[in-house]
């Protein structure tokens, strides 16, 4: 008997705090093996995900785990590091990512120029991380600084449990 994939619990968390409308377009950097895809697929009954891993691997385990979804029409699965990704302007409600860590290395200057031009005038960006109480000031503060030097000046921090969410709205006019 097959045993059903595991969801970490960071994953449920990064998603319930996301807490998307069932008609919300959402966009998933790094879907990994899609758990927060299959968490996601049950709540956006009217809603849209767009799920983007480098990793030909992940993104072959998301559609698998997830073929319920795609077949729907909720999940789209594709390909592409997020520097290279290429989808209308304004074509997503809110972005999400758990455990990237781009975001907190370094300034991911074209990451988050392509993160603010295709999340809506107003919607958040979502960057959760699996920290522990030694590792999350430095997290928070690189997420931040990124963030900031990105021109998201809206930022607000969270935790629950072992995670820790750093949000940021997209402000009305996109620097650049």
């Amino acid at each position: 008997m097959a045993r059903a994939p595991v969801v970490p619990d960071r994953v449920r968390w990064a998603v319930d705090h996301l807490d998307p409308p069932a008609d919300a377009r959402l966009l998933e950097v790094g879907c990994g093996p899609g758990a927060a895809a299959e968490l996601l697929g049950a709540r956006l009954v009217r809603g849209r995900l767009l799920a983007v891993d480098r990793s030909p691997t992940a993104v072959r385990r998301t559609a698998a785990r997830n073929a319920v979804h795609v077949e729907a029409g909720r999940l789209e699965v594709v390909e592409s590091s997020l520097a290279d990704l290429e989808r209308p302007a304004g074509s997503v409600d809110a972005a999400f990512a758990v455990d990237v860590n781009v975001f907190w290395l370094g300034p991911a200057v074209r990451e988050l120029e392509v993160l603010l031009e295709l999340v809506r005038a107003g919607g958040w960006l979502h960057l959760v991380y699996g920290a522990g109480p030694a590792g999350a000031d430095r997290v928070v503060d690189g997420v931040t600084r990124s963030l900031r030097l990105a021109g998201v000046l809206d930022v607000a921090v969270s935790s629950g449990g072992s995670a820790l969410a750093v949000c940021g709205r997209r402000p009305e006019a996109v620097p650049g």
